[in-house]
């Protein structure tokens, strides 16, 4: 055998062990979660609890680093560029991992070939919120008043964003027009919802549903398939007249996809673990937010499902952001 061939076939042997070894001394420095928004949202949050636990899990500290702008694009760029060494986290969203995709024509990263996927972090319910100047009382008289008035006007906190896919989803199961007025976040959106300069949205739970407890806002249905127990009177889209419609928005924890297979078996252990914990738990539902956990594969099949999923919308609805 030539000298090159036996080299080749000695690193081959070696390389399993050389990978064994990295993850024995992984984390060897502190973990950085990224996230792509500004500190104090909900995904922030989340960021933060899980982070702290970590860090006693890991034996090493976490710092929480926020990249936003962009869709996503900004943070996810960092991410996919980062060493893949399983001390930079992503805590990515359904946006940037299914969305984005189909929305930009050039995009510098690809989810499927950029990330590796962890485990699902938490999901949050949104619900349909009118002005109480509208006349609709209940997710199922929202069809006829949106025919009555097309140009009914909705707010969004930017194309692509899933307020705006969710009623885009939603005018196109009931065959309805109504007037998609974009915004630089959900705040403002809201905001001018309040004020009387939109008649509708599709708002998270845990921003929208104080401005309903507030008497500001009128909820009418929520977007996921089972009523939330927390607010147990308020119907489902799908039980309204549309039937199978959901839209959840979910983030997850994901690493640079040539991360080694063990260090991120270290991290799917360590933050599966994390998010059983009880008081992280309850915390999370105490914010309106619902802890996530599960195996990479099923990570793997949520994201290639909301991939397809969300391209349908998009391309039907002929939704760009570039």
């Amino acid at each position: 055998m030539k000298l090159s061939s036996i080299l080749r076939v000695g690193a081959l042997a070696l390389a399993p062990l050389l990978s064994v070894a990295h993850a024995a001394d992984f984390p060897s420095k502190p973990i950085r979660i990224i996230v792509p928004f500004a500190a104090g949202g909900s995904t922030d949050a989340v960021a933060r609890l899980v982070g702290t636990k970590l860090a006693a899990r890991l034996g090493q500290p976490v710092v929480v680093e926020n990249k936003p702008g962009g869709s996503e694009v900004i943070a996810s760029t960092f991410v996919a560029q980062s060493p893949p060494d399983g001390h930079i986290i992503f805590l990515s969203t359904m946006t940037g991992l299914t969305v984005n995709p189909s929305l930009y024509s050039k995009l510098a990263y690809a989810p499927k070939k950029d990330f590796a996927p962890l485990v699902q972090a938490a999901t949050i319910p949104s619900i349909f919120v009118v002005n109480p100047s509208v006349p609709v009382k209940t997710m199922a008289e929202l069809p006829a008043y949106l025919k009555a008035h097309p140009a009914t006007a909705y707010g969004s906190g930017g194309n692509g964003t899933p307020n705006h896919l969710a009623t885009e989803m939603y005018k196109r199961a009931i065959g309805a027009e109504a007037l998609h007025v974009p915004y630089k976040g959900g705040a403002p959106a809201l905001a001018d919802l309040m004020a009387g300069q939109l008649q509708l949205m599709v708002g998270l739970m845990p921003e929208a549903l104080p401005l309903v407890k507030a008497n500001k806002l009128r909820a009418i249905g929520i977007t996921t398939l089972q009523r939330s127990p927390e607010y147990p009177e308020l119907p489902t889209v799908a039980e309204s007249g549309v039937p199978g419609f959901e839209m959840i928005f979910w983030s997850a924890f994901v690493v640079p996809a040539a991360t080694p297979k063990n260090v991120q078996e270290i991290l799917h252990k360590a933050l599966d673990a994390t998010l059983q914990e009880p008081d992280v738990r309850a915390q999370m539902k105490a914010m309106g937010i619902v802890p996530g956990g599960g195996s990479q594969q099923e990570l793997a099949r949520l994201i290639d499902s909301d991939t397809a999923k969300w391209k349908k919308v998009i391309d039907a609805a002929g939704i760009k952001a570039d």
